[in-house]
């Protein structure tokens, strides 16, 4: 059966290409899961208008990291927890920590998105990178200070 990818899909191919698979692997797996289209006419140009979409969604995305990325360049957050002695921390700073700093200041970004390599075991000030597009990355200024 000829099937029109609507994803990428490892071992078959790229999304919008032609395939030729088994008819019950098509009918039983790929269509019912929307991962492909049986390559019909009327198919295609649903394909087409599908990815036309997906660009449209893409750029928009894209368009409101770079809006966000410009406005967290001069947002810093600080995060006050507690010590021990020689001013060491109980515990450490993680990305959910910083995520939710940044939620109390009105930016909404998912834990993910907030790149720490490993979490934060000592008071400072600390540049973060934060993910929010493919294309698109942020620095953030987090302060970790002593209660």
């Amino acid at each position: 059966m000829n099937i029109i990818l609507r994803q990428d899909y490892e071992g078959i191919g790229k999304t919008g290409e032609l395939a030729k698979v088994k008819d019950g692997y098509a009918r039983n797996y790929l269509i019912p899961k929307g991962i492909a289209y049986i390559a019909t006419e009327a198919n295609k140009n649903r394909l087409e208008n599908d990815l036309k979409q997906q660009t449209w969604r893409q750029t928009r995305n894209k368009k409101k990291a770079e809006e966000l990325s410009e406005t967290l360049k001069n947002v810093s957050c600080t995060i006050t927890v507690q010590v021990g002695e020689e001013d060491k921390l109980f515990g450490s700073v993680t990305s959910q920590n910083i995520a939710d700093a940044l939620a109390a200041q009105g930016y909404e970004i998912d834990k993910r998105k907030v790149l720490l390599e490993e979490p934060i075991k000592s008071l400072g000030i600390y540049s973060v990178p934060v993910k929010l597009h493919t294309d698109v990355e942020a620095t953030v200024k987090v302060w970790v200070v002593k209660e």
